[in-house]
């Protein structure tokens, strides 16, 4: 399937060479303030590039040199009603640029994730606030795909599993969320600075309940702040699920300013970065991190396949070797397993007690055969079982909860005689902030909520090299 370009020569030029020269352009001019941390998304205009072009060159600057990312695009519908959250599921999307493939298997991932999300390819033919992002994410990203999503009058608990859903299937993959919207329309320039300043105040508080609720009341007054105001709170949402803990202002501008005039019609524009801590002192090679290879991670997979076949079909542990000195380190690891999407076990070593080899071996036969909150694992469920495992760094001690990073740190909890923990997928799937996540750490460790609190309980964060049987199959596939 092709989505044909319905505003090229419209709102950006229909030329190749003419179109690639003014987005160039724009870029080289863009001048973002320094970013301190990890962009999650940013928030753009949608008008015609000749009046917010220049504004959204501030977002996509910080884009630039990406490789083989997916963008996952939240934009309002202008021309179709649709009641459900309308995903581009499959094919591509063309510009006078080329071709832009969307990525099937997400998109197809949130569809099956909630039920909001529905595969309606027709509701984006004739729709813009998308389509006029495509030319910058290709003017400044490396092999990326991307999921289109339109919204049009969400309530706040659909906006709310809309972004929590495309966080759950957004962990473990390089995705960067976008929201396609502009600010004021009216014919007060006045009126229009005042009220976007008002608007980008309440984008920078990060605050998805409060956003939808200005958006909402101005939709009842007859006075819309925004036409993306929904897709952003999604899209926050999201972000919030993700890591991202607050945004920076990048550009702000309206019509009027673009034209150098005073009256007439007027539309606000602005760009947004959401942002997650910067992961200070990382290397960037997984050899020097101790992350495993691809090759190390499968041979873990391959070892705990092999470890719950031998064990529910004939009762014996297998012996196996570790195929590199990597996996001979002794680290924590744990071992989940599922079945048809759903949770059916999870058992692991929080310290570094044995090779990781060997570790993973023990803890699939355990999340096999001795989680209490399942029976056991019967033959006939094997080749419905998929696995996953994380490979656990050291635990560190933190003497402050603002320390805790959600998307990128597990977290344990030690009180007296009470210990809990969560692995850092956990936050992201359930789509907690940081205090929801330290809460039901307590309760996992049979705490009170706030016990996190408490000066004589002890926190320790941790992280996770999270890998699994799909996701490694899905990776051969596209090779």
């Amino acid at each position: 399937m092709v989505r044909e370009p319905v505003v090229a020569g419209q709102f950006y030029p229909d030329n190749k060479e003419t179109l690639a020269r003014v987005i160039r352009k724009m870029l080289a001019e863009a001048n973002p303030p320094a970013i301190d941390g990890e962009v999650v998304g940013i928030q753009v205009p949608h008008a015609g590039v000749e009046y917010s072009g220049r504004t959204a060159a501030f977002a996509y600057k910080l884009l630039e040199g990406m490789d083989s990312v997916t963008v996952i695009m939240f934009g309002p519908s202008h021309r179709a009603t649709v009641n459900n959250a309308a995903v581009f599921s499959s094919g591509v999307w063309r510009t006078p640029l080329g071709d832009i493939e969307v990525d099937e298997k997400l998109a197809r991932a949130l569809i099956k994730e909630d039920g909001y999300f529905a595969d309606l390819p027709s509701a984006h033919n004739l729709e813009h606030s998308l389509e006029v992002q495509l030319p910058f994410l290709q003017m400044v990203l490396k092999n990326f795909k991307i999921v289109p999503i339109m919204l049009l009058f969400p309530s706040y608990e659909q906006c709310e599993r809309a972004g929590k859903a495309v966080a759950r299937v957004a962990q473990g993959k390089r995705v960067i969320l976008l929201a396609s919207s502009d600010l004021y329309h009216g014919y007060s320039y006045t009126e229009a600075k005042a009220t976007d300043s008002a608007t980008v105040a309440l984008m920078k508080r990060f605050d998805p309940g409060a956003f939808y609720q200005a958006v909402y009341k101005s939709y009842v007054d007859d006075k819309p702040v925004t036409c993306g105001g929904y897709p952003i709170v999604a899209m926050m949402v999201a972000a919030r699920a993700m890591g991202a803990s607050r945004t920076v202002l990048l550009h702000q501008t309206n019509s009027n300013d673009v034209l150098n005039q005073r009256g007439g019609y007027c539309v606000g524009y602005s760009a947004m970065a959401f942002l997650a801590p910067a992961r200070t002192g990382e290397k960037k090679t997984a050899a020097s991190e101790g992350d495993l290879t691809r090759a190390e991670q499968e041979r873990l997979l391959a070892i705990a396949r092999k470890a719950i076949e031998e064990y529910v079909r004939n009762g014996r542990v297998p012996d196996f070797e570790p195929g590199t000195e990597r996996l001979k380190e002794k680290r924590g690891v744990f071992v989940t397993l599922h079945k048809y999407g759903q949770l059916r076990g999870c058992i692991g070593y929080v310290e570094p007690i044995k090779p990781v080899y060997l570790a993973t071996r023990d803890m699939a036969i355990s999340a096999a055969t001795e989680d209490p909150r399942f029976p056991p694992v019967t033959r006939e469920e094997l080749d419905d079982i998929d696995i996953e495992i994380t490979v656990l760094s050291p635990l560190q001690r933190i003497d402050r909860p603002e320390q805790v990073e959600v998307g990128r740190h597990g977290l344990v909890i030690r009180k007296g005689f009470y210990s809990g923990l969560l692995l850092p997928q956990v936050p992201i799937e359930q789509g907690w902030d940081r205090r929801q996540f330290l809460e039901h750490t307590c309760l996992k460790a049979g705490l009170p909520p706030d016990a996190w609190k408490d000066p004589n309980a002890q926190l320790y964060v941790f992280t996770g090299q999270v890998f699994g049987e799909g996701e490694l199959k899905s990776k051969r596939r596209e090779k």
